[in-house]
C-alpha cells in the first residue's frame, strides 16, 4: 500500500514571508475489520500493515491467540456500490475452532474507549480474557539506563515521521535494547496492533521477553493490549492514565511514564527495574 502520506498545498508563513508549497502529510483513512464476514468495528489508520493490524485488534480482544487461528486475511472487493476495492475493508477468517465473540450489539468489544466500560468492568473484562498471564520467569530485568536510551532509538526509527511529524509509534526491544520491530501509525493503538498483529503471524506469541514503547501516553488500551500479547514491560514517554496503572497493578505488568532523558515515573512492576538500593 501506497498511501502512507499525502500531499497538500499550504500557504506558509515564517518571520512574516507569505508562500505557498506543497506539505506531506500522514494519510488518514477508516479501516473497517470483519470478522468471518460480519462487520466488526471500525478504526482509523494509516494506511500499511492492514493485516497486521486486523490481526492485532483481534489479539487484543482476546479472539485469535496463534497463528494457526487464521485461515486467511483478505481485503473485500466490491466495498463501494460500483464494485470498487477500496482497500479500507479487511475480512479475517477464523479456523472452525476459535471461540467468537457476539457481534450482534452495534458496538462489542470492551477495548475501545467508547466502549462504555471502565472500572473495576474494564480490569475484569481483561483479566479474564488474557491467555498469557505475565509470569515472565526468570523475571526480564532492565536497568534504568537501558530504558532511558530507548526513545532516541525509537525517534531515530521514525522514516515517516520524519517527513510528516504527524504520527505516533509503537516499538518492540528485547531485554538487552535491542529493536525488534517499529510501526507507525495516526494512531498510537494502531501501531501496537500492528506491533501484536506482525508477531501473531509470525508465531512470536506471547512477547513475554520483550519491552513496548510507546511515543505519546500510556492509555488503559495500551496497557491493555500489552496485557493480552503477554508484554511484562511497557514504557511511554509521556503520562499514563489512571486506569493505565490500575491494570498494571492488577496484571503485574511493568509500566514506566514521562520516560524522557534520564527522568522517568514508574507506576507498577518496579520489580523488574534493576533500581539502585536504598529506593523505595
Amino acid at each position: 500500500m501506497g498511501r502512507v502520506t499525502e500531499r497538500r498545498k499550504v500557504i506558509r508563513i515564517r518571520d512574516g514571508a507569505v508562500s505557498s508549497r506543497p506539505d506531506t502529510l500522514v494519510a488518514e483513512e477508516p479501516l473497517e475489520i470483519r470478522l468471518n464476514g460480519k462487520p466488526l468495528a471500525i478504526t482509523m489508520r494509516t494506511p500499511g500493515d492492514d493485516f497486521a493490524l486486523a490481526a492485532g485488534f483481534l489479539v487484543s480482544e482476546g479472539v485469535l491467540g496463534s497463528a494457526s487461528d487464521v485461515l486467511n486475511i483478505v481485503y473485500c472487493a466490491g466495498a463501494t456500490a460500483e464494485g470498487r476495492n477500496t482497500y479500507n475493508v479487511v475480512d479475517v477468517r477464523t479456523a472452525a475452532d476459535v471461540v467468537l465473540p457476539d457481534i450482534t450489539l452495534e458496538r462489542n468489544v470492551y477495548t475501545t474507549s467508547s466502549c462504555g466500560l471502565c472500572g473495576k468492568a474494564s480490569l475484569d473484562a481483561v483479566r479474564t480474557t488474557a491467555r498469557w498471564p505475565i509470569s515472565d520467569a526468570p523475571p526480564v530485568r532492565v536497568g534504568p539506563e537501558l530504558l532511558a536510551s530507548l526513545p532516541d532509538r525509537l525517534r531515530a526509527a521514525q522514516r515517516v515521521f520524519d517527513r510528516t511529524g504527524g504520527l505516533h509509534a509503537a516499538a518492540l526491544f528485547d531485554e538487552g535494547g535491542e529493536l525488534l520491530d517499529i510501526r507507525e501509525d495516526v494512531g498510537r493503538h494502531n501501531a501496537v496492533d500492528k506491533l501484536i498483529g506482525r508477531a501473531l503471524r509470525s508465531g512470536r506469541l506471547p512477547l513475554s521477553r520483550a519491552i513496548l514503547l510507546v511515543s505519546g501516553r500510556a492509555s488503559f488500551e495500551l496497557a491493555q493490549k500489552a496485557v493480552m500479547a503477554g508484554i511484562p514491560v511497557l514504557a511511554a514517554v509521556s503520562a499514563p492514565s489512571s486506569l493505565a496503572v490500575d491494570l498494571a497493578a492488577e496484571t503485574g505488568l511493568t509500566l514506566v511514564g514521562f520516560l524522557r532523558g534520564n527522568s522517568m515515573n514508574i507506576y507498577a512492576g518496579e520489580g523488574r527495574v534493576a533500581l539502585r538500593e536504598g529506593v523505595g
